[in-house]
């Protein structure tokens, strides 16, 4: 199976089907990633989507020195961030969020979190915001989620100390259950 970054490169020499590959595998990180800024399901699809198309039009210039997925984060970050501050997130549909795992009463309470996580969520600068939602949604290492946002691992750790601060008075009675 051929890795992301030969994916890229064959891309660049215009290999459609393996840009595809790379779509099928970046599709659910992509909408992820936007649907934590935007709190919407279209929109967050919108930016997805964008997302893929710089990535396809920057195929050309691409150079494998980071890992495609740092670089990839780079561009659906930036483009969240940047819905982020033209337009004030809305929170998450409480439709979206069930599990079929849940009886009907739990579903509802795990709505109401998520519900509340994100208004939280929303009450951050958006640079604050993507190093929460890299670091504790997509698991991303600090030099990660420093080499998505174009800055020091230093400058990361303290984004994720100030949104802790900002978001721990929000989220108190969760944080108590």
């Amino acid at each position: 199976m051929p890795s992301d970054e030969e994916l890229m490169l064959a891309a660049a020499r215009g290999d459609l089907t393996a840009f595809e590959q790379l779509v099928l595998r970046y599709q659910g990180v992509a909408w992820g990633v936007a649907y934590r800024f935007s709190g919407n399901r279209t929109e967050a699809e919108d930016i997805a989507q964008e997302a893929f198309l710089r990535l396809l039009s920057a195929a050309e210039r691409y150079r494998p020195i980071s890992s495609f997925r740092t670089y990839f984060y780079r561009i659906i970050t930036h483009l969240a961030m940047d819905f982020a501050g033209k337009k004030r997130p809305r929170t998450a549909d409480l439709a979206e969020l069930p599990s079929a795992q849940l009886s009907g009463a739990e579903t509802l309470a795990v709505g109401d979190r998520a519900a509340i996580v994100d208004r939280a969520l929303a009450t951050l600068p958006p640079n604050q915001r993507a190093a929460v939602v890299l670091r504790y949604y997509e698991n991303l290492s600090y030099r990660e989620i420093a080499g998505s946002l174009g800055t020091s691992e230093k400058a990361v750790e303290r984004l994720l100390a100030r949104a802790r601060a900002t978001l721990e008075p929000l989220l108190e009675d969760l944080l108590e259950n």
